[in-house]
């Protein structure tokens, strides 16, 4: 009896143990799985990215980064596939093995800003005239549409802010797309330049594409003499890149599809430099000059910046006349100074003096950066 127990305990035991190996050959033979085809992927070499250009039955027109371009097959798994789509393809042979789905091109979100600006009307002083321009041919056009097309004109499509650096051209801007609540995308004119054939402009183009999208949307391009400057019959591979970037950007705005809710607002120092073709009528064709402040202004600019400030017994009137000349930047930047010379010295209240040393070194500071350009020419 007691050997038949010992048996059948035996057996149950070894059952237990048999149960376990088995559980354990599974997780390891998992894992040597997930293992392999790690090592797999390792191996297999990366992808390319290209350009669809044109598409025939089993064939495509790709272009590849450094603007080349290849008649290529197309993988029998590949069903719906585009011009200007973005595909994957093999190094080796270039054969078109994925679709890249997207919304837009990803790279756009590297060169612009999108937000919502804070800024308002409020904060900007001494450009009562700029403002009220601006509020007639972006504000009045986002707000009342009806209105133009019972008196039956076109609003303008864009217009073209210029004057001195530091004098408030970006301010205006962001204050003109909080009042419409509309999306502000903001792009330096230098980063639509890019190193490969054609880049230049199909990033443009994915920028309006994004500001449709985004409508009511306002597209700020600062420095737009850096795409925009006048065209030169000969000139080296990278003139005739940023001429083709230029050309794309007068496309969107003469282009089959509208604008409507999209308004662009281009910023530039140089004027001068411009090719006639950005301001010709129905492209930027509103010039608005923004200019240094004269005495007014730049008591208004004074105010805004030093509202928040506490003084002591400053005289404003012998301060503007140190002051005049200088650019809102400036002005600012002689309130933020005279807060660190009160800091400096463990006060909380700014004093007449503080103000006059912080004139000082403003103008010094500009003198400076002035020698300098002219040494470097």
């Amino acid at each position: 009896m007691k050997s038949t127990e010992d048996s059948t305990r035996n057996s149950s035991e070894n059952y237990e143990v048999n149960e376990n190996l088995e559980q354990e050959n599974k997780v390891l033979r998992e894992t040597i799985f997930q293992l392999k085809m790690e090592i797999d992927r390792y191996r297999s070499p990366a992808l390319m990215l290209a350009e669809v250009i044109e598409i025939f039955e089993k064939t495509a027109i790709i272009k590849v980064p450094n603007g080349n371009k290849f008649l290529v097959n197309i993988s029998s798994n590949i069903q719906d596939i585009n011009p200007g789509d973005t595909v994957s393809v093999e190094q080796k042979n270039l054969t078109i093995v994925d679709v890249i789905k997207a919304d837009r091109n990803l790279d756009v979100d590297k060169f612009v800003i999108i937000e919502k600006p804070n800024v308002t009307w409020k904060d900007i002083g001494g450009l009562s005239i700029q403002q009220q321009e601006l509020q007639e041919v972006v504000e009045l056009p986002l707000k009342k549409p009806r209105l133009f097309k019972e008196v039956g004109i076109k609003p303008p499509k864009g217009i073209l802010l210029h004057g001195p650096p530091g004098t408030g051209k970006t301010l205006l801007a962001k204050a003109v797309a909080n009042s419409t609540d509309s999306t502000f995308i903001e792009i330096v004119g230098s980063e639509l330049v890019q190193k490969f054939i054609g880049e230049g402009a199909k990033l443009v183009k994915e920028v309006f594409k994004l500001a449709r999208e985004k409508s009511p949307s306002l597209v700020f391009i600062d420095e737009i003499d850096a795409i925009a400057a006048k065209r030169v019959e000969v000139g080296t591979s990278g003139e005739r890149e940023v001429q083709r970037t230029f050309m794309q950007f007068l496309a969107e705005i003469d282009g089959f599809e509208s604008l409507d809710d999209v308004k662009i607002i281009g910023c530039t120092n140089r004027l001068d430099i411009l090719d006639p073709a950005i301001t010709r009528p129905g492209r930027l064709d509103r010039l608005i000059e923004v200019p240094a402040p004269d005495r007014e202004g730049l008591k208004q600019i004074f105010n805004i910046h030093s509202k928040k400030m506490k003084l002591d017994k400053v005289d404003t009137r012998e301060l503007f006349k140190q002051m005049k000349g200088l650019t809102g930047a400036q002005i600012q930047s002689v309130c933020t100074e005279a807060g660190y010379f009160a800091i400096r010295k463990e006060r909380t209240k700014v004093t007449h003096k503080d103000f006059l040393e912080a004139i000082k070194k403003v103008k010094k500071d500009e003198k400076n950066e002035i020698d300098h350009l002219s040494m470097f020419g």
